[in-house]
């Protein structure tokens, strides 16, 4: 292996950690921070319907606070994974892309019910197949740095532009908040399913609670 790559790993003669203890810390924090968000926040959007599930000023409140915690915990990650060792799962390599997407869209589509080997299993240099590092570049590089800032031009109104497109600015920033909500829970709903689809049925959650080794290369 090349230990230029990974200047942070953590290693030993077993192999290195895909999943270090900080990133586990982060993973689990950030999903209880998302689900919190989403109660908060459906019930800030449908507070008229007389039956939310948080009253309206506490869940303005709780909303404002974990989007806050979020904002922070998403930096952390970025500084981390920029700076340290779990930066090279996210190199996305063009050549043969294409083909590879399609190789493991086949395996979700069919080879996984025929009991099928992965067709791009965990190693110390790549712990994403295609599929999910395309997703988790797009939702970790597009869709979440988004719906902060929607978020913090909600929170600080003024800074939100008057008039959009010869709409209202902040009704359109509501809009693209709610829409961005709505793909990045589409989003946990398909990485709760995938997350089933390792060796085991739990095998991939145990990996995020226990970590994992890969061979050096």
């Amino acid at each position: 292996m090349n230990t230029a790559l990974h200047p942070h790993a953590a290693h030993t003669g077993d192999g290195i950690e895909l999943y270090p203890v900080w990133l586990r810390i982060w993973h689990w924090s950030n999903a209880f921070c998302f689900l919190v968000l989403i109660a908060s926040g459906v019930s800030l959007h449908f507070a008229g319907s007389g039956v939310p599930l948080i009253p309206f000023n506490i869940a303005r409140m709780v909303h404002n606070i974990f989007g806050f915690i979020l904002i922070l915990g998403y930096l952390i990650f970025v500084l981390t994974t920029l700076l340290g060792a779990n930066g090279i799962h996210y190199r996305l390599r063009l050549e043969g892309l294409v083909g590879r997407l399609l190789r493991q869209a086949m395996f979700y589509g069919g080879g996984i019910f025929r009991g099928e080997p992965h067709p791009f299993p965990p190693t110390a240099r790549s712990k994403f197949n295609p599929l999910q590092q395309v997703t988790y570049l797009a939702v970790m590089g597009a869709g979440v740095p988004l719906l902060i800032l929607s978020g913090l031009l909600f929170f600080f109104p003024e800074l939100a532009p008057e008039r959009f497109l010869g709409m209202d600015g902040l009704w359109v920033v509501g809009v693209a908040h709610y829409l961005l909500g709505l793909f990045l829970i589409a989003f946990m709903l398909g990485h709760l399913y995938l997350a089933t689809a390792g060796e085991t049925v739990l095998g991939d959650f145990r990996k995020m609670i226990f970590g994992e080794r890969a061979g050096e290369e």
